[in-house]
């Protein structure tokens, strides 16, 4: 069995449903044919970053991307270091 994915689109309108026409979410759920713990985590995510929910396949939020290029970072820093610490003992060993 395939998992479902559901538009960014398709959530939003789910979460309408539910906050500004006032649907419980137990017969929203059932009316699309969604799990209701699910629907209430759209309407958490909704809630909790209403400009960055739902960023959808392949799409970072902003802060994703920061700590993604960070850690790409961090790895080239420690491979320079690396490649350093043994120059420096290649060196070390020629001048003896």
């Amino acid at each position: 069995m395939q998992r479902r994915k559901f538009s960014r689109e398709f959530k939003l309108e789910a979460v309408r449903l539910v906050r500004e026409r006032g649907v419980a979410v137990a017969q929203a759920a059932r009316d699309l044919d969604v799990h209701e713990n699910l629907l209430r985590k759209w309407v958490k995510e909704l809630a909790a970053d209403p400009g960055h929910a739902f960023p959808g396949q392949g799409q970072m939020k902003p802060e994703q991307l920061e700590i993604d290029r960070l850690r790409r970072e961090v790895a080239k820093l420690k491979a320079e270091r690396d490649i350093l610490k043994k120059a420096a003992a290649y060196f070390a060993k020629d001048s003896i």
